[in-house]
């Protein structure tokens, strides 16, 4: 565990009890914000992982679509935000780093900014889990308000009193991007959007198009872009279906086939390359946009239950993705376009290949 994460758990367990009888704030209602104040907005997502904030997205266009006028800011991960980038639905988004030797000084310039520029409305969207981290950047950058779920209470304390705005949670399951918008659902800010959003530049279209067309591309020709990869064991479909469902959907759709890999997974791509019976392009990039921007060429994206499938997703790539322990109707991508594919007793491995091949033939006939 990394020096500051120690220290926060330490801190979690230990002393908040005390902070909240000293700096514990009085909780104030809907009706006493005064929206016209609100010209700076903060929102805090700098825990948890890619599919996590991406889940988050349709929060910044329900925010923007409240709010036209105010300066909108992110606090990221380091290595979330980058799918951050080019929104347009946000002005500013600020890394926070999880290694001390990350740090540069201008990285800690940018985040004390946020405490000498104060926001009128600070957001914590602590809905998978709660960061200590994130209520005290939140507690320290705000002028007015701050806003956040009552849910995931620290141990000891009576309240998420970090926040003076505290967002009432809802019992029953409900799809995690809409659990997002319930936090700032509790300010009258509503969408119906749930989709992931992830905007691409036109120069990185331009890039991935020349790309491809490097690797052999037909733009004429549907194209099939697979990703074998899960960070959890338990979330990867076998390598071999994979190639077993590109064959067929290769064979019978006249598509190409497009194979990328995280950079820990080479073992893993070499196998379904080994695998496939038909002609394949590969490549493989540590840069999630550029990844991004070759998956949006794709008429269908087939993948895992893991961060790259919300990429997809936020590009708008229909994609079919196999599902093990975690439950789609909260996990998976909001959309039509978006199918994930599971089987009864919940294990990736025993998704068969023809569930797969026939959710993706009917995606492909929608697209053509």
């Amino acid at each position: 565990m990394k020096p500051w994460n120690r220290f926060e758990q330490f801190f979690k367990h230990k002393q908040l009890r005390l902070f909240e009888k000293l700096f514990g704030y009085r909780q104030l209602t809907p009706d006493e914000v005064d929206y016209a104040l609100i010209q700076r907005i903060l929102i805090v997502r700098q825990h948890d992982q890619l599919g996590d904030f991406l889940l988050s997205s349709p929060v910044f266009k329900a925010v923007r679509g409240r709010f036209p006028q105010a300066h909108i800011t992110v606090v990221t991960r380091k290595y979330t935000a980058a799918v951050a980038e080019a929104n347009e639905y946000i002005d500013a988004v600020i890394p926070f780093y999880e290694h001390g030797g990350d740090w540069t000084w201008q990285a800690l310039r940018r985040v004390l900014s946020l405490f000498r520029n104060k926001s009128d409305l600070v957001i914590v969207l602590n809905t998978v889990s709660h960061s200590l981290t994130s209520d005290l950047i939140g507690r320290w950058a705000a002028r007015r308000y701050v806003l956040g779920s009552e849910h995931r209470q620290f141990q000891g304390t009576s309240r998420n009193f970090f926040y003076n705005l505290i967002a009432p949670y809802r019992q029953e399951e409900v799809h995690q991007s809409q659990r997002n918008l319930d936090i700032v659902g509790y300010l009258g800010i509503e969408s119906d959007d749930l989709q992931e959003h992830m905007r691409l530049r036109p120069e990185e279209i331009t890039w991935a198009q020349a790309h491809l067309s490097r690797l052999g591309w037909q733009p004429q020709r549907p194209l099939i872009a697979i990703h074998p990869g899960a960070g959890k064991a338990a979330n990867r479909w076998p390598a071999e279906n994979f190639a077993a469902a590109a064959n067929q959907l290769a064979q019978e759709n006249n598509t190409q086939i497009y194979l990328t890999w995280g950079s820990r997974e080479g073992e893993l791509g070499e196998r379904l390359k080994s695998a496939l019976s038909v002609p394949a392009m590969s490549s493989q990039h540590p840069d999630i946009r550029r990844v991004a921007a070759l998956v949006s060429q794709a008429q269908l994206f087939l993948c895992n239950d893991t961060g790259v499938m919300h990429v997809g997703a936020a590009v708008g790539t229909p994609l079919v993705a196999i599902f093990g322990p975690t439950d789609p109707e909260l996990w998976k991508p909001w959309g039509n376009a978006f199918v994930a594919v599971r089987a009864g007793d919940h294990l990736s491995a025993s998704v068969t290949v023809e569930a797969v091949v026939s959710e993706g033939k009917k995606l492909l006939s929608k697209k053509n």
